[in-house]
Order: structure tokens, then sequence, then C-alpha cells
């Protein structure tokens, strides 16, 4: 948490506008030291075996990074699979503006504050419009130097990255009528027809590569992953690392770091997940994970 390079990483990210909100503008000189870190929470850095059953194609997809995308063959490779996010910076920016939300819409009930909302007819809503893009400029740098410095040192190629948690402009049928809407994907991630995507379990639970189905009833949407079932509170409650360390054992898996609160049991079982959207995604290729590293919260796997 909060670590920072002494050399800078450099990213075309940094030559765009950070001035288009007093947040980023602020913040600017701090996301460039943290650019090319991972974070706290749910991000974590995995590898695995990456298994793939058929002739899966990545041409023609937006997200497809090799540098020639072509037909990945059958069979079982070893493979990176990483989570990160905008960092501080980004935090501050989704504080700032939900604050600011809220304090505009004090009719709502307490249960509801947090549904408070930005008009896009407003300066506050477009500082925030374009403050948010920023940060998913942002995380997607994060994402990219990573993997570049990874896969640099190993040779091997950068395969996919998959944006989530994240607001699009898009067209969709609306109450049979075509329409310009945001879609707020918060859990969830992009599945129109042919998109690639990624949808992962936990530290001791396969992940997935996928392809969407653009299923217009989910806004060609799809889960971002498993989805806890309780809070980091309770989880730090329910759970032992003693316990904890068993089932990885028995998984095959190495973990290096982590908090109680990202052990597999605050997870949704992934694989019902899956099932429960077999009408949203095709599933390309499965992860299993073998060696993680996340964020530790203070206390260690090893105690």
């Amino acid at each position: 948490m909060g670590c920072t390079f002494q050399q800078r990483r450099e990213h075309e990210v940094m030559d765009e506008d950070w001035s288009v909100s007093p947040v980023t503008q602020r913040l600017r000189d701090k996301a460039w030291s943290q650019l090319g870190t991972s974070g706290s929470g749910n991000h974590f850095v995995e590898f695995g075996a990456f298994k793939v059953a058929q002739a899966s194609s990545l041409l023609g997809n937006d997200d497809c990074k090799l540098e020639a995308c072509a037909t990945l063959p059958p069979g079982e490779y070893v493979a990176l699979l990483t989570h990160s996010g905008s960092r501080g910076t980004g935090a501050q920016v989704c504080q700032h503006y939900s604050r600011l939300a809220m304090e505009r819409h004090p009719e709502l009930p307490k249960e509801q504050k947090h549904l408070a909302w930005l008009s896009l007819d407003e300066e506050a809503g477009q500082e925030y419009w374009n403050a948010m893009n920023l940060m998913g400029h942002y995380a997607a740098a994060n994402h990219a130097l990573i993997h570049k410095h990874i896969a640099r040192s190993l040779g091997a190629r950068v395969v996919l990255e998959n944006h989530h948690n994240f607001a699009w402009k898009e067209r969709h049928l609306i109450a049979g009528e075509e329409r310009a809407v945001i879609v707020h994907r918060k859990g969830a991630t992009p599945a129109g027809v042919g998109v690639l995507g990624i949808i992962p379990g936990t530290m001791a639970s396969p992940g997935f590569l996928v392809r969407g189905k653009g299923q217009t009833e989910s806004l060609a949407s799809a889960s971002h992953g498993a989805g806890r079932v309780m809070s980091r509170t309770k989880a730090k409650q329910s759970f032992t690392w003693s316990a904890v360390k068993k089932l990885l054992a028995e998984r095959g898996v190495t973990l290096l770091s982590a908090g109680l609160d990202e052990v597999p049991g605050v997870y949704k079982d992934i694989d019902a997940v899956m099932a429960a959207q077999t009408d949203l995604v095709e599933v390309l290729g499965q992860f299993d994970p073998k060696l993680v590293k996340m964020c530790p919260a203070g206390e260690r796997a090893e105690d």
C-alpha cells in the first residue's frame, strides 16, 4: 500500500490533460510515482496454468495485445494474471465526486445516499466524467507497465486487457427503442459480441478467458468475478490462516502475501457463477492460480 518508484516509469498517459479536475491536477505527481504498481483490496498478481481446450481465435478483437494476434493452439501454458486499478488517485476522484453528488441530493434517504448522481449538463458532472476517463487510461497504463516489465524479463507475450468497474457511453435497445445511455458496470465487464474478457475466481479457484455473446437483456455485460459473500470485517472474524493454508496446500497454491479479507471463503463459487451466465459469455480457456501475491493487510499468511 502506498508504494512508489524512485525511478518513475514512462507512459503516454502522463502526457494527457491532468487539469480536467482539481483532484487529478493536485495528485498528478503522486499518480506518476505510483505508475506501474498494483494496489490493495482485491488487486493481485498470479502465475498459473492456463488451459485452452479448443483453438481460440483472438483475431479481430481490439483488446488483444499480441504483436501477431493468431489462433492460440489447444494446450496448457504458463500464464500471468493481474488485477490492478487507478490506485490512490482514482480513489480520491471517486470520493470527491461522490461527496459532491450526495451534497446535491440531500433528499435521498440514508440507505440510498450512495445512489446520488451528477448531471452531465453541469460542470461537476463533466469534470467527473473527464476525470473518470483519465483514471481509466491510468489504470490501463498500470496494467500495461506491470505486464510489459514482467513479459520482458521472461520473454513472454501480453495477450489481453479487460476493462471493468467503469462507465461507458453506448447505444442500447431500451423499451423497444435504441437510445444513447451511460452503462455503469460495477462488478461487471463488457460482453458484447466477440469481446474478450477475463472473469477471475479466487486465489484457490480458477479464472476464465471468455468471449461475449452480446446479450441485450444484460446490456452486453457479464460478471467481472465471483463476487463477495461477506464484508471484509466479517471475513477477518470468520477465518484463520491455519485453515486457509490447508486449503491452499490442497489446491497446490503458494501464497506470498494477502489479507484474511481476501481468502477464498469470502467469495462465491466461481463454477456456479459461470454456470449462471452461459447465455452471456462463451468460455475459451481456464486459468488455475499457482503463485499468488496480494497486498498484506497487517497480518501475514505464515503467522
